[in-house]
């Protein structure tokens, strides 16, 4: 088993790479490999909706995306962690998953995903609820804690003395790794995931 852990900040060794590593140590220690995977600081291509994903079966622009894609071809669950900017996720954290759900979403149905954000004061709820509709929109179970994933912090050392927001990344870890083990024991007794109906899609207009 193995989950791939996503720093959305422009900052490879900041508050989010913290909080990550909060995750990191308990999921390794329940013998589940982790990998982490930081995007980059530079800009990414938003999604402009081309639909060349469809016939490609990859994003079109050739960048982290497809890589964090690839990745999770080989993963079986996902951690996203992002800072907080002006009370929602980052604009690599958007860019990123809007692409890579767009573009990769078949690769990542029925794996357990969590969010995580890491602020100075405010706004952390806004951005954890914006990662979390990703994970709903794409079949992805969403891992639970004791409280919201929610770390406090300006730098990486005062993130790492945020004594309730690390205890609720470790039971993040501890809940990924029971969900992780049930599925796998679940799979081992031949259930399978549901097979998902053709998507119907509709509009308000008449």
């Amino acid at each position: 088993m193995k989950v791939l852990l996503i720093n959305c900040s422009p900052h490879e060794h900041g508050t989010t790479s913290a909080a990550l590593e909060a995750v990191a140590e308990p999921l390794r220690a329940e013998g589940v490999e982790t990998e982490r995977f930081w995007p980059g600081a530079e800009p990414l291509q938003p999604c402009t909706g081309c639909g060349a994903c469809g016939k490609l079966g990859r994003c079109v622009h050739d960048d982290a995306v497809n890589a964090a894609v690839e990745k999770m071809k080989h993963c079986d669950g996902m951690v996203v962690g992002t800072p907080v900017h002006y009370a929602g996720m980052s604009g690599i954290a958007a860019n990123l998953l809007s692409r890579m759900f767009f573009s990769g979403g078949r690769h990542l149905r029925f794996k357990p995903a969590a969010g995580v954000a890491v602020c100075r004061r405010a706004g952390a709820t806004n951005a954890f609820d914006g990662l979390n509709k990703f994970f709903t929109y794409a079949h992805m179970p969403v891992v639970p804690s004791q409280y919201w994933n929610i770390v406090f912090g300006r730098t990486a050392e005062e993130a790492r003395r945020d004594a309730e927001g690390m205890q609720t990344m470790r039971t993040l870890a501890c809940n990924m790794a029971w969900m992780l083990k049930c599925i796998e024991a679940g799979r081992e007794r031949g259930i399978v995931p549901p097979v998902p109906e053709k998507i119907i899609r509709t509009n308000f207009i008449r």
